[in-house]
């Protein structure tokens, strides 16, 4: 079988970019005086710390960098030497084992927090997480409580938007102690409207693979842009990046370029990858010509292809709105269900793949009830387990056999309607 060739030109600008990004990271660990904050993917209010001039740092995309590169059991097992247990989140333990071995890694040296920001968004391990770091640094961190959406119109409610506002007005004030200077409301303005410019391209681009065949792989070809989405939002180098991933993909969706030579099943996936071992699984569904259209994990951060975009003449309310509303780990299941259903339709799919995180049970709990209802709805439905992070948690012979089982058998079944094999 002929080799594929994954990395582009995309993949060369990520490397540019996210290397500029660590650079500064290290730099700041160094003693360059332009301090930090950690903070969560979910949601999250970046552009607040884009307007003090603070460095936002991603613990998760910390830890999953570790694990692409091969290097975060050690510091897993570190960890699991102070007393976290085997079945703990593996991003922590990575994170925790990291942060004990001198903050070292082969991509930057992780500066020391300024703030430990908290912004809590569908996961109670992160009340843990960001508080052990808080005792282990000794540095102030602030909780950012985001309330679950309990409208039957899965809507924030006005107490809802207005309860996260006085928190990030909150907010403001701790960068403004940690900072000294008061908030710039037009830098504020300024890193929203490159938020709403790249946000909007994303969701262009996340539509993009309605097209047959696919210009790309929205799963693991999305992860190559989910680095600069996070890290570099609400820049101008992140906007940069948008315009040419657009622009070079787009390209490729009208010339009927796809990521694979033929493209014969279209799938959702949900979950995220296995990092430590991102091109075998890859691999396992370009053999069978199999292309992910469309994919839960790269909304964690945002659902703009569903609508959502930042406001710069209501950069606070664009804010809490994003936190509260617009990102996958604050959804409820039946919401998942409804995200998923209309990825089927709209993008024309014709299975549904869930990869269930063995160390994440908060949110991989109810995916074995999520199969069963996808399955009686007559949509082909494969369950597979592994790790996030951890690679001792990965078959590859038995994920392999599954996964070949499973396009075998759509092979040799009807199609849903509109749907193509």
């Amino acid at each position: 079988m002929t080799e594929t060739h994954y990395q582009g030109k995309l993949h060369h600008l990520q490397k540019e970019l996210m290397s500029e990004y660590y650079a500064a990271l290290t730099a700041s660990a160094n003693g360059s005086g332009v301090p930090a904050a950690y903070l969560l993917i979910g949601g999250n209010p970046v552009e607040l710390l884009r307007a003090f001039d603070i460095l936002p740092v991603f613990p998760e995309v910390n830890a999953l960098q570790l694990a692409v590169r091969k290097q975060s059991l050690p510091f897993i097992q570190s960890a699991e030497f102070m007393g976290y247990s085997s079945d703990n989140c593996a991003y922590v333990k990575a994170d925790i084992g990291m942060y004990f071995g001198g903050r070292e890694t082969p991509f930057a040296t992780i500066p020391e927090p300024s703030l430990l920001l908290c912004n809590y968004v569908g996961c109670n391990v992160y009340l843990d997480w960001f508080g052990h770091l808080a005792e282990f640094t000794g540095k102030p961190a602030f909780q950012l409580d985001i309330p679950f959406i309990r409208s039957a119109s899965g809507k924030p409610s006005k107490e809802d938007i207005a309860y996260v506002l006085r928190q990030l007005h909150h907010l403001i004030g701790r960068c403004e102690e940690i900072t000294g200077r008061k908030l710039d409301e037009e830098r504020l303005r300024e890193a929203v409207r490159l938020s709403s410019l790249t946000g909007d391209l994303w969701s262009k681009i996340k539509h993009l693979t309605k097209r047959t065949p696919a210009p790309y792989d929205a799963y693991f070809d999305s992860v190559t842009m989910m680095a600069p989405l996070y890290c570099l939002r609400g820049t101008p180098q992140g906007l940069e990046f948008f315009e040419t991933a657009y622009a070079e993909l787009l390209a490729k969706a009208e010339a009927g370029i796809g990521p694979l030579e033929k493209e014969r099943f279209r799938y959702v996936i949900e979950g995220p990858p296995p990092w430590p071992h991102l091109r075998a699984f890859r691999d396992m569904f370009s053999r069978w010509d199999a292309v992910a259209v469309a994919s839960t994990y790269s909304t964690v951060g945002g659902l703009w292809e569903f609508g959502f975009t930042h406001d710069p003449d209501h950069p606070l309310e664009s804010i809490a709105r994003h936190l509260l509303e617009w990102n996958l780990t604050n959804r409820n299941f039946l919401q998942r269900y409804e995200q998923i259903e209309r990825y089927l339709e709209e993008w024309n799919a014709n299975a549904l793949v869930i990869h269930s995180v063995k160390s994440c049970r908060l949110f991989s709990a109810g995916q074995g009830d999520m199969r069963e209802y996808f399955t009686k709805r007559g949509v082909p439905t494969l369950l597979v387990e592994s790790d996030l992070e951890d690679p001792r948690y990965f078959s590859e012979a038995q994920m392999r056999n599954r996964i070949d089982a499973f396009f075998e058998s759509i092979a040799h079944r009807p199609t849903r309607e509109g749907a193509s094999v």
